[in-house]
């Protein structure tokens, strides 16, 4: 077992999930493709942390100790710490800067990245769909919402997902 190798799929999954069991989907393809692991492991594993106490993420532990034993386990651990002694480390600096004028610049930078990804994922959601004139003014409405900052961006999500499902 190449460790470090080990060590980065867990920690992948784990990080790009929101915890307990979003990082299934990415630790069964890979250990599956790697070749770590059975589904049966899985299974078992899933059971374990439905079992045991505390956080629902806790399988992922079980899940390395019956592929790659203790050194599995220990590693697992540490993957699961890293992401929020992570978030804790960047709110520790963003408190220390947050006063400067640039720091509002460069979320605002973010901000436009994080809007253009969206637009690119929507316009290809769109065209590979067809174009529908309800799903293109739900859009259009949405887009003017958020950029007017008046309405709460869970409320826009929510009312366009209600008038999507109406409009289909």
């Amino acid at each position: 077992m190449h460790w470090l190798l080990f060590f980065a799929v867990v920690l992948k999954a784990v990080l790009f999930s929101t915890g307990g069991m979003g990082p299934l989907p990415s630790l069964h393809n890979d250990f599956i493709a790697y070749g770590w692991a059975t589904e049966k492991e899985f299974t078992e594993a899933l059971a374990i942390g439905q079992l045991t106490p505390g956080p629902s993420g806790l399988w992922v532990v079980s899940l390395c100790y019956l592929v790659a034993g203790l050194p599995g386990a220990l590693l697992s651990c540490i993957a699961l710490m890293l992401p929020p002694q992570l978030i804790l480390l960047v709110q520790y600096g963003y408190s220390r800067i947050a006063g400067h004028e640039a720091t509002q610049g460069v979320l605002d930078g973010v901000v436009l990245v994080i809007v253009s990804f969206s637009v690119l994922v929507l316009a290809e959601m769109l065209k590979s769909n067809g174009l529908e004139i309800s799903l293109l003014v739900i859009t259009a409405v949405s887009a003017v919402l958020a950029i007017s900052r008046r309405v709460s961006a869970n409320y826009i999500l929510a009312v366009a997902a209600l008038a999507g499902f109406i409009a289909n």
